[in-house]
């Protein structure tokens, strides 16, 4: 077996490396979807999900198309400013690392976070942060055109959020996963708190935070992840942060 490992900077510590095995029996069929998809759970991201807008999958008030114009000024608007995005010290502290963070960055993360990464659109800015170990997390914010398309695309959020476990057993059959929901917090126009446990079938468990947050037209999702279950997660501390990221939207 020849073991290659690839270190990207800039990414979370899981996801910069990647090993590839080279074996004589390579994984087929549904054996080696099954082994991607744990790979992706495990980085706090579903690598399957494809990016559609968000004006495609809800019904929106304002009805008005979208123009390359008007995408390339509310991404300006979203990644412009990293001010208005959360900065390592206001994330969760790690009891034994520092954490990083990368640039503000335009268009949809990637890979897309697990179970909301369909909804992203194209005017997306993201910006991504880690630490020394497995623990990461992401900032995903979008700017609408107005505040009925920005209302509209959170409870977008909060819906897939809503079923997210369900969908991960549904599409992956060696994961097992259950959800919490940790409540709403008064912050600008609210923002709610969700908590997402993956377990397969030979061991791996993964935590993630998740939360959804609004200011007027625009919207923010955060995501906390690392090795571990429900006891491992610091809810109250990323409820700090979830405040934190949407007082700073405007």
């Amino acid at each position: 077996m020849n073991i290659r490992t690839c270190v990207r900077t800039g990414t979370p510590l899981r996801s910069r490396i990647r090993t590839r095995l080279r074996t004589s029996v390579r994984p087929q069929g549904r054996t080696r979807g099954i082994r991607l998809a744990a790979a992706a759970l495990a980085a706090g991201a579903a690598v399957t999900a494809a990016a559609v807008p968000a004006a495609a999958r809800t019904a929106a008030s304002d009805d008005t198309p979208r123009t390359a114009a008007s995408d390339d000024t509310l991404r300006t608007a979203a990644s412009g400013d990293t001010r208005r995005y959360l900065e390592p010290a206001e994330l969760p502290p790690h009891p034994s690392s520092p954490w990083y963070a990368g640039p503000v960055t335009a268009g949809q993360p990637d890979p897309l976070p697990m179970c909301v990464g369909e909804a992203l659109p194209s005017i997306a800015s993201h910006r991504s942060f880690w630490t020394d170990y497995d623990t990461n997390a992401e900032q995903v914010t979008v700017v609408e055109r107005s505040t009925q398309r920005a209302k509209d695309f959170a409870a977008l959020l909060r819906k897939d959020l809503d079923g997210c476990a369900k969908k991960l057993m549904r599409q992956y059959p060696d994961i097992t996963a259950e959800q919490k929901y940790y409540g709403r917090l008064n912050v600008e126009e609210g923002a709610h708190v969700y908590g997402v446990h993956t377990t397969t079938t030979w061991g791996a468990s993964d935590i993630a935070l998740f939360s959804v947050g609004r200011d007027g037209n625009t919207v923010t999702l955060v995501r906390w992840a690392q090795l571990g279950d429900f006891r491992d997660a610091p809810v109250d501390d990323f409820r700090t942060t979830t405040v934190t990221a949407v007082d700073k939207l405007y």
